[in-house]
């Protein structure tokens, strides 16, 4: 089965449910980090830049209602009118917002109606000087758009990329690693389709194509897919991880989500792929996740080192004890699951440094391998203060009662009176 590609030629085209879950992790996404870019009373300007690297067509059917639901680009121009109206609301200076939006796009049908559209919707004097609309491939405009973003924001280069490309390999990861090398503030939300990868892949494909195209090196230590088809029972889970983590790290960012959508029309569950620089970034996600769970599966363990669990069985095999695929969904049971794991694997580290540990640097060291926010790693340490398994301190010499308290330069450190902890 091909991938299925909107076709605009005849107005909007119908949208599928799992598509609309992704524009509303992409809607809560933003809204919150509006909020994280204005953090002092004092400022005045806020410079970003919103880029859409497959914008569509702007307006779809949904495929239950029938009623016109509005793409990503709308997405991106409400949320910053929203956040504009919030963050200044109840303020004596307010601040100016000097957003710029690349809406890009390669099908000429689905490019002619996301003109009509915003046209439509009033934004015809903002195309051509906020709004930046191309008819074009993404990658073709990656380099202008990231030197536009230099000259914009020289100091930090802040912007987001939604890169929601079709399949698998339209993005491939030198591009992506450009963006991060040449803008520290940026952040990408890439999907990649990787029960379509999985499917149609072959080890010529793999070989010669896919990765290839991708920009990755052969992940599977030297193993062929047939040879783990046929070797290991778990080779689905073991073939999404391994290339999940090759991935990321070749598209050279510090902090990453490992988190699926989950297609309930068949077609196959796909990643939602967050990279940044900064853990701040990666947590606001991260909760995000955690308040949108329905359409969200976590294919790992619930606490520290997720991908070394046992992993995903696709023949939901009862001798699997830990069905991520099944198990974890972001929901209260996932998350006293996480809680649990925490509580376990937290004391470990910290009895190995008598100094201690920060708070902050806690979770920017392990929060890449844990689906846990920032949040769950504090209801953790609170529960491990009442059980007098760590001591949290402040700056002030004050001991931490609740993990509300818990500030990110707050040292974890053994109690003095150590008791036996297994």
């Amino acid at each position: 089965m091909s991938i299925r590609h909107y076709d605009w030629s005849a107005g909007p085209d119908v949208i599928q449910q799992h598509s609309i879950a992704k524009h509303r992790i992409l809607q809560s996404y933003l809204a919150a980090y509006f909020q994280t870019l204005v953090s002092s009373p004092n400022q005045d300007v806020l410079r970003l830049t919103l880029v859409d690297g497959f914008a569509g067509g702007g307006l779809y059917y949904h495929s239950d209602t029938q009623k016109l639901v509005k793409g990503s680009p709308f997405i991106f121009l409400e949320a910053t009118k929203e956040a504009e109206f919030l963050i200044n609301k109840d303020r004596r200076k307010p601040v100016q917002f000097e957003v710029s939006y690349f809406f890009i796009e390669a099908d000429r049908n689905a490019h002619l109606h996301l003109d009509k559209v915003l046209r439509e919707e009033g934004y015809a004097a903002a195309l051509g000087s906020t709004i930046h609309l191309k008819h074009s491939k993404f990658q073709d405009e990656a380099d202008s758009i990231i030197q536009f973003i230099k000259r914009k924001s020289p100091r930090n280069g802040r912007s987001i990329f939604v890169l929601d490309q079709y399949g698998y390999k339209d993005v491939p990861t030198p591009t992506i690693e450009k963006i991060f090398a040449n803008l520290p503030s940026a952040e990408v939300i890439l999907t990649f389709g990787i029960d379509s990868f999985l499917n149609f892949a072959s080890d010529k494909k793999i070989t010669n194509d896919f990765l290839g195209e991708i920009g990755i090196n052969q992940p599977w230590h030297g193993k062929t897919l047939e040879e783990l088809k046929s070797s290991d029972r778990n080779w689905r889970y073991f073939i999404q991880s391994a290339l999940y983590r090759e991935l990321v790290g070749w598209c050279g960012a510090e902090y990453f989500t490992p988190f699926f959508i989950r297609n309930n029309k068949g077609h196959g569950d796909y990643w939602l792929l967050h990279m940044s620089q900064h853990h701040r970034a990666r947590d606001v996600m991260t909760e995000v996740h955690w308040n949108n769970h329905n359409q969200f599966i976590h294919y790992g363990g619930a606490g520290l080192n997720m991908f070394q669990m046992v992993g995903y069985d696709p023949d939901h095999d009862s001798d699997f004890k830990q069905q991520s695929s099944l198990g974890f969904e972001f929901d209260d049971v996932a998350k006293e699951a996480s809680i649990d794991a925490l509580m376990q694997q937290v004391p470990r580290l910290i009895y190995s440094h008598d100094e201690g540990v920060s708070f902050g640097e806690l979770f920017a060291k392990t929060c890449n391998t844990s689906p846990a926010s920032a949040a769950i790693y504090r209801d953790a340490i609170e529960k491990l203060i009442e059980e007098k398994i760590i001591d949290v301190i402040g700056d002030d010499g004050a001991h931490r009662r609740s993990g509300q308290q818990i500030k990110s330069k707050d040292q974890i450190l053994p109690p003095r009176q150590r008791g036996l902890f297994l």
